[in-house]
């Protein structure tokens, strides 16, 4: 019963920086942490680890003929360009190699958040009115929506590029901050009605169905009713941001988000496990901000707080996602899942 697991990510260490990236450019890359935290809890329950590393480095594993595993467990982000996070699931399709996770078209999709919340409006899902905006754009006319305005990064994740400027009201703001993304993080931005509320995120494991879990409200300097206020790179590194699960909300609300957070995981057709985030306005109304197919899988992250709640420890909670894919994969019985 115990499998041979690979393990596909990509290092903090590994980034080479220049003098013309931004200060979060790494932000989403994972530390020696968490590999090492993976690699014990599958040890726990009986299963070899070989560790990988990234795309490059699979591909030279698989082309040593001496590359074994039943399957890989993937949370590589790759490091430039909009389809960096689809490079290692192609290849492990490319060969042939079972893998849990999303796939190449679901990792791309769920990175430009443009072509997510299309997929989102399509099933009915409530995201905010948004425009995608360059430098060259005639900005007054692509904004139909009026101020005040998010503005952020098309496809970067762990609220990269977000500061406190990122909530425009007017429009020498707005073009200003539409020029920091295009010229900073080489792509165009995503201009979003900015929702005035509360923010939140939600784990998803599995598949068949995918259980939401409880709710994680987040607070930023003890405040949960944020109002203007939203998370950002700068709450983050100050260590101004709380998570609360959970969340203070009542039981209908609570409800509601779960729900639109499976809707939300199976348009964009996540498996295994993902995160939805959200923001809630004043009169209670939800809109999911985006889906992340590959969430941080630290002990010390967001996503696996819920553990507390449902009484699993963070080596259970690792094991129930590889189970879940496992069983997707048909190399693991429903009925005899590794715990």
């Amino acid at each position: 019963m115990a499998k041979i697991i690979g393990i596909t990510y990509d290092l903090k260490n590994d980034w080479q920086s220049t003098a013309d990236d931004p200060i979060d450019a790494a932000a989403e890359l994972d530390g020696n942490k968490t590999i090492d935290c993976l690699k014990a809890a599958f040890e726990s329950a009986g299963h070899k680890v070989v560790l990988i590393g990234g795309a490059r480095q699979l591909i030279g594993q698989i082309t040593s003929n001496n590359f074994k595993v039943d399957c890989v467990f993937n949370i590589s982000e790759g490091f430039k360009g909009r389809n960096r996070e689809s490079q290692v699931p192609a290849i492990l399709d490319l060969y042939n190699i079972p893998f849990i996770g999303a796939d190449a078209l679901t990792l791309g999709v769920t990175l430009d958040k443009v072509v997510a919340k299309k997929c989102f409006m399509a099933e009915g899902i409530p995201t905010a009115r948004y425009f995608k905006a360059t430098s060259q754009d005639d900005l007054k006319q692509l904004n139909t929506i009026g101020f005040p305005l998010f503005v952020k990064t098309l496809h970067e994740g762990t609220s990269k590029g977000i500061t406190q400027a990122s909530r425009v009201e007017n429009m020498e703001q707005l073009k200003a901050q539409v020029d920091h993304i295009n010229h900073n993080y080489n792509q165009p931005a995503l201009v979003e009605q900015f929702i005035k509320g509360t923010e939140f995120t939600i784990g998803v494991i599995g598949n068949y169905p995918p259980e939401a879990m409880p709710v994680v409200q987040y607070a930023i300097a003890g405040k949960t009713t944020l109002g203007n206020e939203f998370y950002s790179y700068h709450h983050v590194a100050e260590k101004l941001v709380q998570h609360i699960c959970p969340a203070p909300i009542d039981d209908k609300l609570a409800a509601r988000l779960q729900e639109l957070a499976v809707r939300a995981y199976k348009a964009v057709d996540c498996r295994d496990f993902g995160r939805v985030d959200f923001r809630v306005d004043e009169a209670g109304n939800p809109y999911v901000l985006e889906i992340n197919p590959l969430p941080n899988l630290s002990p010390d992250d967001v996503f696996v707080l819920f553990g507390k709640i449902k009484g699993m420890s963070y080596n259970q909670i690792i094991n129930q996602i590889l189970d879940e894919g496992l069983i997707r994969l048909g190399l693991l019985q429903k009925d005899v899942c590794i715990k």
